[in-house]
Order: C-alpha cells, then structure tokens, then sequence
C-alpha cells in the first residue's frame, strides 16, 4: 500500500468528540479505551505488551514504523493493543536488521489503525477530560460509530487477565538453575522472564487462576505476579493466592498489576486514575536510598496511597515524582515487596533492574 491510497478513517471518542485521519493497513473498526503512551521509541514492545489489551493506542511519537518490526522484540506471542492511532506512519524501514514493515505486521494480525491524526490535540483533550472509550474506523458514518461505541464496556470493574494469560502451564530458562520460581500470568511480559532466567531462575509460569496448591507443587524457592491488563479487583483469585503467599512469608515479587494485586490482599484499595502513567521516563523517588530512578511505567489504576501510609504492615519503597502516587511497597516482616513500574524496561531505562537482584537476594536468604 502506498501512502497516497489510504482511505479516509475517523477516530471518535465516547463524549461525541471525533478526529479524521487516514486507515492504515486493514479496513474496518477497533474500539477500547483511549490512553497514550509518551515513549520516543519502542512501538513494537508496547504494541505486544498484554498490559495493553482493550486498549487504543495513542503514540505521542511522531513516527511510527520508521525502523520496523523484529520478532525478538516482542513482548508477548501477538499484538495486543486493540488498534493504533498515530501522527505519521511509515510504510517503509530504514534498520537493517528489521524483518518486515510495521504495516505488514498490523495487517497480519488484522489489526485497524489511523494515522495522520493530531495526536497532540487528541493527547491534550484526553489529558483534560480523563481517560475514556473510544472507536476507530473506516465507517465514517458518525452516527453509526456512536451506536456501536455505546456497547463498548467501561475498563472500571473489567477482567482481562484470563484474556492474555497461558492456558496451560509451561516453562522457561534452564532446568538446571538454581533457583525456581512459580509466576502467575497475569499478562507475563517476555523481557521479565528474560531477566529471570538471567539471574538463574528456572520459571514455571502458570494461568491467572491457579491455586496456591498447583503452584506449591513445583516446589519453588520464590513466587512471581506479573504485570497484566484490566482492573485487578475482579481477581479474586489471584488475590488469595497472594494471601496464601503472605501468610506462609514465601518469597513474594510483584510487579504492575501482580502489584495491585497484593495490594488487595492486604485490605488495601486501589483506584482508576484520571490518565495513567504510560512512557519511559517517569520519575520515581526511592525512599529507601532517597535517589530518584527513571521508570518505565504502563498503567491505568494505582494502589491507594494513604491506604497503605496507615497500614501497620506495609512500608512504601517508591513514589512518582510527577503527582506523588504509590509506586513501590514492601511488607514488614514478610519476604514481600512490589512496584507500579516495570523494572524490565524494554525499552526504557535500566535504573531499576537492581530489583530483580533484590528478589534473588531474598530467595537466597530464605533457601
């Protein structure tokens, strides 16, 4: 497809509200929530990161698909936002080492996205009215597409975890590490099990519903809950999970939703935020050394703050610097602590991989 045939597309948002712009790759419509990310590289990361799923992705950068597409890059088996808006979109690749074009990819998949969008407009409304759903499509009916945004579900209050996780069980790293760890998948990004298996970690990585009883079996010296898409109040499953982990005072890891999680199972609410965080440069201050880390962070709720200042129990490790929310806790106590942010960056910084040690240190000290 050449630049000069692409078809008109529309981009509306649930409030009426609506941009035109050209169709990318297939025809047809996309929907889900809204939310941008302000990351100035790594599409193809963030378009297979499960975090996304049900999500229109919004790119701050203002082009997209420059440098193609490589398979050792992605994050999970398949693309997982439900559609791409963008500024400028190339059809074509400079990286040497890319294996196709980003449109290519989207095409494959069937995935609808639009570009030569204001994304800067779109960015600063959305910023100001909240995060909210929205429809992309080559149907520029209005009418029609506002019809068929009304039945789209609200993200407040829904599960996607059981969208993305593993079926079944499987395995990753050597066999003969030292170390084992059971994760539960939640959304499991693949640079997380990368630096797992870095560090010596054997990893069985089991469905968003396993029971502490399946996990226990596989004997492991630590237990892992992953990042992951939705509102983590509907899993109550992994909640008691993680309460069963606490109790018996297990080596306990979280990170962005697998940290929402633990913190629900420590009574603790969590809450939908105005936008999120999503890019990979978000400052957070550790407040256990008092140095400031730079973050890759991707999340649409937070754990209640003031919450866990009262809790007896728990201990906060990180705060964002931008608007001072929860970014890191640790239990008292307890072989437990999680954060909001992705300590596996990819991309982004390496500020934080330290944690992924820290786990280890603890797995060591309770072996």
């Amino acid at each position: 497809m050449k630049y000069t045939q692409q078809k008109k597309a529309i981009l509306l948002l649930a409030d009426g509200t609506y941009f035109e712009g050209k169709s990318i790759g297939r025809e047809g419509t996309a929907f889900g929530e809204i939310c941008f990310n302000t990351g100035t590289t790594g599409y193809q990361e963030i378009f297979t990161d499960p975090s996304y799923f049900g999500q229109l992705m919004l790119t701050t950068n203002a082009h997209i698909g420059n440098y193609g597409v490589n398979v050792n890059e992605n994050q999970s088996s398949s693309i997982k936002i439900a559609g791409l808006i963008c500024k400028n979109f190339s059809f074509n690749y400079s990286r040497k080492n890319a294996q196709d074009t980003l449109q290519h990819f989207f095409e494959s998949q069937n995935i609808v996205a639009i570009s030569d969008i204001d994304t800067r407009a779109v960015v600063k409304y959305i910023r100001n009215k909240g995060a909210m759903n929205a429809i992309i499509s080559t149907e520029t009916d209005i009418n029609t597409l506002k019809k068929k945004l009304e039945t789209v579900p609200n993200m407040k209050g829904l599960e996607l975890a059981s969208k993305v996780s593993t079926k079944t069980p499987y395995f990753y790293g050597k066999k003969a590490a030292p170390y084992k760890i059971a994760a539960l998948d939640l959304g499991i990004k693949q640079n997380i099990l990368n630096n797992l298996a870095d560090r010596g970690c054997y990893i069985k990585v089991f469905p968003y519903n396993t029971t502490f009883e399946e996990m226990q079996s596989f004997n492991p010296d630590g237990y892992f809950l992953s990042n992951g898409p939705g509102d983590p109040n509907p899993l109550k499953e992994a909640q008691q999970l993680a309460k069963e982990i606490i109790n018996r005072d297990l080596p306990l890891f979280g990170i962005c939703l697998g940290h929402q999680v633990i913190a629900l199972a420590k009574g603790i609410s969590t809450y939908k935020m105005h936008n999120g965080h999503r890019g990979i440069n978000h400052p957070v201050k550790n407040m256990v050394t008092g140095k400031g880390e730079i973050t890759s962070q991707n999340h649409g709720f937070v754990v209640d703050r003031a919450e866990v200042e009262k809790h007896a129990e728990l201990e906060i490790t990180h705060i964002h610097l931008n608007d001072d929310t929860l970014a890191g806790m640790r239990l008292k106590n307890k072989n437990c602590f999680s954060v909001q942010f992705h300590p596996e960056a990819c991309p982004g910084p390496h500020d934080t991989t330290y944690l992924f040690d820290q786990f280890i240190e603890i797995i060591k000290e309770n072996k």
